[in-house]
């Protein structure tokens, strides 16, 4: 016999909740007005080095019209990428890679020797090493800059890159969080190596180093941000554009009773862009170490 299913009974297949979910709405809602927060002074600072007119950019900074350009130009940047005149923000900025490049590949060389020492080397007294680290972190920096001026310009390297470059290779932040890292690695990993005759900087090198890889990331992407936002030391320590980073030559826009707001917004854009390129590069890297180190938390 046959069973007849009535046309009026709902299956309950068919039962699709139509109640939206608030939660999600409200996540959804609270994440686009972050992003506009943090999007929007960018794409404004985007839209006003198109603009080829300063009066332009400050008659449009009270409206919607400032997120806006009608007739879009790279002259600003044309006439401000050079490496001669007045303000040469191509010298500046050719500076800053360099400085950029030199200390964060020195730095994570440095630090992670450091800390392979610290973590697995035979040196006495390594808890007092340690704290020292951690006390020399909370020494303001500001602090030691006119020692560190003086120095400098004793060992002749006033208005150098290497001025710029050495005193900041070394930190005991990056050098505690490598250490960190090391000291996780299991024993049997150095043992091994150890008896299969590698040196102790043949293990540092061939065996710990590519293990921590995402750590190395996130500590070039802190030493890069930081020494690419550098202003205070290099403003001391430059004299002329020789070694003068774009930092420093985006000040000098101030200070006059006329801003080319045009210009400055274009040199703003140059020194923006290389440091969210260095970041794009090494994200992987530093993701998957913050990642790791909540799971190990």
């Amino acid at each position: 016999m046959s069973t007849v299913v009535s046309a009026s009974t709902p299956s309950p297949v068919a039962k699709v909740s139509a109640k939206p979910d608030i939660g999600a709405i409200v996540k959804f809602v609270a994440v686009l007005i972050i992003a506009l927060v943090v999007i929007s002074p960018l794409f404004l600072l985007f839209v006003a080095s198109l603009k080829p007119d300063r009066f332009q950019i400050l008659a449009d900074m009270g409206s919607f019209r400032a997120f806006w350009v009608s007739e879009p130009s790279l002259q600003n940047f044309a006439d401000i990428a050079t490496f001669s005149g007045a303000l040469p923000f191509g010298r500046y900025l050719l500076n800053s890679l360099i400085i950029l490049f030199c200390t964060v590949l020195g730095g994570v060389f440095l630090n992670s020797m450091a800390a392979f020492v610290l973590a697995w080397g035979r040196l006495p007294g390594r808890a007092v090493v340690l704290t020292g680290l951690i006390g020399l972190y909370i020494v303001p920096q500001e602090s030691i800059v006119l020692p560190l001026l003086s120095l400098v310009n004793k060992a002749g390297l006033g208005d150098s890159f290497a001025a710029q470059i050495l005193p900041w290779m070394a930190s005991p932040l990056y050098i505690f969080l490598i250490y960190q890292f090391f000291i996780q690695v299991p024993r049997d990993i150095y043992d091994a190596a150890t008896v299969d005759g590698a040196s102790p900087f043949r293990i540092y090198w061939s065996v710990f180093l590519p293990l921590s890889l995402p750590v190395l990331a996130t500590v070039a992407i802190l030493l890069g941000i930081e020494t690419w936002n550098q202003y205070l030391w290099p403003l001391m320590v430059t004299q002329t554009d020789y070694a003068r980073p774009i930092s420093v030559g985006i000040a000098s826009f101030f200070g006059h009773d006329s801003v080319y707001w045009n210009s400055a917004m274009a040199a703003s854009v140059m020194m923006m862009v290389p440091v969210l390129i260095f970041y794009l590069a090494f994200q992987k890297w530093f993701v998957s170490s913050f990642i790791s180190s909540a799971v190990k938390g």
